[in-house]
């Protein structure tokens, strides 16, 4: 698959903007104020008074910084193309959210695309004018039911963070709305089921395993127990299709800091820009026929449709993720404070890389060379100059992030070679280290109540390491039955305690 390259662009200026500047006002993105050159450029999308044009061939649950910087913008690239010529409307999930502040603007705003794609430097900026509404259930229930009426609708995305994706027993059909992400979903189904159409094409981004799987599992627990009936669970089964999918893309999201900046450099206020990464990568796990039905592929951009997403899963969660929390786990001892220090550091540079080559690839089933491509791109990612993505959010419930992301690395590892990955160890005794409430560590972890007090209990004991380890609630099994792990863990602990975290990598580089 290729890769999108945007292309650089020059400021875009609205009509009087010299006045504008000289005056130091400028005005707010709207469609009333789009740039000339936007309207050529999205002329399937608005007509010449900005007026939408495009049909509604999607839903999209979320309306966060994630899904505008990611399936928005790659719904906008085939718009361009002439591949999808539709719109998308957003749906709130929550009680509070941003659907209104963002309607201000008309639905629009400006993606941000800044750092390296194959080695060369990415800045690019473009206005999204793929929304063509949105709905905030919690005020218009009925609006909200009332797209189960469109045939053009296909398509539906979300993203509700991990947590979203659960079951809400106390759901009812009869609420307007429902309290979870599910329930409206189920809702709004019903309804479709109801008017006698056709089923949906529903891709969930959220990051959690087999998420499309799970999805549909919840859907079906509530048709039960509403007592929907047998025709409507076929219905589920038959006419829609639930694809898990795995979403890759670094957005960080408003740029804060450079806000006043780019008004000057766009010609326009935008309170919804959204700052990304080039690099893109979609897996979506489920029939090959959606590569027609959705042409993201076709329209050159970095998705894949497979029957099996799991070693691409692995690949991202412990080729991109692992590393993150090592880099956090370690790197933040020392004082590091973001991705792209930890990589142009003479010493945790280098300790990343050997993480990367030595514990992690070995134990991955994909052929080599695809994964030293993609830890090469990763590493290009790491080290973004227009990034500032700070050790201190990837160290944000650092004990689950160990247990999903670095622990299976270890134990397979063990399993294969019996010895133990020296340079994950070793970020695994500075996860005790920094749970234990050492004086000498100077922040403090952010974590569930509960998994804080599981190591504080742990560490007022005479045997720390092997307390903490054998609680297998905490790790999923009991890790004092990996030979020779507590005898390592206490020896990084004890060489992080007295040498410093420096010292304790300098044989590991």
């Amino acid at each position: 698959m290729t890769t999108s390259t945007p292309t650089e662009r020059a400021p875009r200026e609205l009509p009087n903007t010299a006045h504008q500047k000289e005056s130091n006002v400028m005005q707010t993105l709207t469609r009333a104020t789009l740039p000339v050159e936007t309207l050529a450029t999205a002329s399937s999308t608005t007509d010449a008074s900005g007026a939408q044009t495009l049909p509604t061939k999607a839903i999209q649950f979320g309306e966060g910084n994630f899904l505008r910087g990611f399936v928005e913008w790659q719904l906008q690239q085939m718009n361009k193309q002439g591949l999808f010529n539709g719109g998308v409307t957003i749906v709130q999930p929550l009680a509070s959210g941003l659907v209104a502040a963002q309607g201000a603007q008309d639905d629009l705003f400006t993606v941000l695309l800044e750092g390296k794609l194959d080695g060369h430097e990415v800045q690019s900026h473009e206005i999204i004018t793929v929304v063509t509404g949105t709905v905030d259930p919690y005020t218009d229930y009925a609006g909200y039911l009332a797209l189960a009426e469109n045939d053009d609708i296909e398509f539906i995305f979300s993203n509700t963070t991990e947590a979203g994706i659960a079951y809400n027993g106390d759901d009812l059909l009869a609420d307007g709305p429902q309290k979870s992400f599910p329930g409206k979903l189920t809702a709004l189904l019903y309804r479709r089921f109801e008017l006698g159409k056709a089923g949906f094409q529903i891709i969930p981004c959220e990051l959690i395993e087999h998420n499309g799987d799970r999805l549909r599992d919840i859907v079906l627990q509530l048709a039960e127990l509403w007592n929907l009936g047998e025709g409507f669970t076929r219905w589920i089964s038959d006419e829609n299709v639930f694809y898990s999918s795995l979403v890759d893309r670094i957005v960080p999201g408003y740029p804060k800091d450079r806000a006043a900046q780019l008004a000057i450099e766009f010609g326009y206020t935008d309170n919804f820009i959204v700052k990304a990464e080039p690099f893109l990568l979609w897996v979506i796990e489920g029939p090959q026929e959606l590569v027609e039905r959705l042409p993201l592929a076709k329209a050159g951009l970095n998705v894949i449709v497979t029957d099996d997403m799991t070693p691409y899963r692995e690949r991202k969660v412990f080729l991109l993720n692992g590393p993150h929390t090592v880099m956090a786990l370690l790197a933040r001892l020392a004082g590091v404070l973001t991705v792209r220090e930890v990589m142009q550091d003479a010493e945790f540079g280098p300790l990343i890389d050997r993480v990367m080559y030595n514990e992690i690839i070995p134990v991955l089933d994909l052929p080599h060379s695809e994964l030293a491509a993609y830890a090469e791109s990763v590493k290009e990612r790491f080290d973004n100059p227009f990034m500032n993505h700070e050790l201190a959010s990837i160290a944000l419930n650092s004990a689950s992030k160990f247990k999903s992301r670095l622990l299976p690395i270890l134990l397979a590892t063990q399993r294969a070679t019996v010895a133990l990955p020296p340079r994950i160890t070793l970020a695994l005794a500075a996860l005790l280290l920094t749970y234990s409430g050492d004086a000498a560590v100077t922040f403090s972890p952010v974590d569930g109540d509960e998994v804080l007090e599981t190591f504080r209990t742990a560490a007022a004991t005479d045997n720390y390491v092997e307390t903490i380890l054998a609680n297998a609630e905490l790790w999923g099994t009991d890790l004092t039955t990996v030979p020779h792990l507590v005898t390592r863990v206490i020896e990084g602990l004890e060489s992080l305690r007295t040498r410093g975290v420096r010292a304790s990598i300098a044989n590991l580089i």
